[in-house]
């Protein structure tokens, strides 16, 4: 059974290999769908893991900073950090824009950091090159993947940065490279209005004749200044005591604190199971498609290939050999044309992965997986020629 395959496989093999490597590519798309998606899960872990935080408390009715909007006051710490169990609190802000430099701009995610070192909930855990940020105004420590370099000034909003340190793997859920900067120049960005929104507020409220009432003095002045202050966070990341229970800490927090309070479980299934859901789908979809497309390829060479020797069938059934047989060679052929294509999908895969925009992790898992659809798919494949290749009759290798 194996040298008909094989003898058939080299008597066609230019057809053969070339076929292969096509169908070895479109698996490479697939390995990569698949690498992309695992790579949208492992950024949202990441981005969990970097903020260093046990529970996350944010403004109440919101799913927190990565999902959606959320303020709360940047004092709600101090009444947060009093409770059992709590080790450390840290305010943060998350703001995803476009940071700009010399040369065009990033998109980016800001994140404001308390005054602290490293250990500090918010803080990057460890850089690659530079130092940490040590002064209260103007300094960032950026991702690699923003292509920033030690040294640059890059600018947010309307506020420059001297970029003093470099880390890596860390970005958004998204996979946007993250920026750090001190808190205080990251509410300044996120929640103060620029000048004229705040002239053109002042012109209102002074018009207003709510805010000149005879009797009440300061009223005016107390409404223009919370019109520019920034006294407004994202979030308070906790850390724990060990063995402290989260679940009932975050509990506590909501029912005491009147705010919202997630463990990492919940946070993790927020970001998995709610922001990346669609895109899931979606690159499902994609792996449905590819593979059906994988299969008509399969199918339609084997099919050609089982056509172009139909009297060879013919003549093999003549001199008594079983359809079995005949069905083995037909299906080998397939398993190999799987096993070349399998090959090379990999290969193409792995070289690929780095030049993508999107972190793509390639996990061996998906690779047995995928090794073991394909052979699956080229099986069922061959099924047509198979029964195309039952049919023929012993006469055609006398009658052509």
């Amino acid at each position: 059974m194996i040298s008909l395959a094989g003898r058939d496989i080299l008597h066609a093999w230019g057809k053969f290999v070339f076929t292969g490597i096509g169908l070895g590519l479109l698996i490479g798309v697939t390995l990569i769908m698949a690498g992309v998606y695992r790579g949208m899960v492992d950024d949202g872990k990441v981005l969990l893991d970097n903020s260093g935080a046990d529970i996350w408390v944010v403004q109440k009715d919101t799913l927190g900073p990565y999902a959606e909007s959320s303020s709360i006051p940047d004092d709600a710490w101090r009444a947060i950090a009093t409770m059992p169990g709590i080790r450390t609190v840290a305010n943060v802000t998350y703001l995803t824009t476009q940071v700009r430099h010399e040369g065009g701009d990033v998109r980016a995610m800001v994140v404001g950091i308390a005054p602290g070192s490293v250990g500090t909930p918010g803080w990057p855990s460890f850089l690659i090159g530079g130092r940490q940020i040590t002064r209260g105004h103007y300094e960032a420590v950026a991702d690699r993947a923003s292509g920033f370099q030690l040294g640059q000034r890059i600018q947010i909003r309307r506020n420059h940065y001297t970029v003093v340190g470099l880390t890596r793997r860390m970005v958004s859920s998204s996979g946007d490279p993250m920026v750090f900067i001190p808190l205080k120049d990251a509410q300044e960005a996120q929640f103060l209005k620029d000048n004229d929104a705040i002239l053109q507020n002042r012109r209102r409220t002074e018009a207003n004749p709510a805010f000149n009432r005879p009797g009440v003095p300061g009223l005016l002045e107390a409404v223009q200044g919370s019109q520019s202050s920034n006294n407004s966070v994202n979030a308070v990341l906790v850390t724990l005591q060990p063995g402290t229970d989260a679940d009932a800490t975050a509990e506590a927090v909501r029912r005491w604190k009147r705010l919202n309070a997630y463990t990492r479980a919940e946070m993790e299934e927020i970001l998995i199971g709610k922001l990346i859901a669609t895109s899931s789908r979606q690159i499902g979809m994609f792996l449905v498609i590819l593979a059906i497309v994988s299969a008509a390829i399969v199918a339609f060479i084997i099919y050609t290939l089982t056509m172009d020797k139909i009297r060879e069938i013919a003549v093999l059934k003549l001199i008594g050999t079983r359809n079995r047989t005949i069905a083995m060679m037909i299906m080998q052929q397939a398993l190999a044309l799987g096993l070349i294509g399998f090959v090379v999908g990999r290969i193409s895969a792995t070289f690929a992965a780095p030049m993508f925009p999107k972190y793509v992790l390639l996990m061996p898992k998906d690779t047995l997986v995928g090794f073991v659809a394909v052979m699956v798919i080229c099986a069922l494949a061959s099924l047509v020629s198979i029964r195309l290749a039952l049919k023929i009759d012993p006469a055609e290798a006398i009658g052509g």
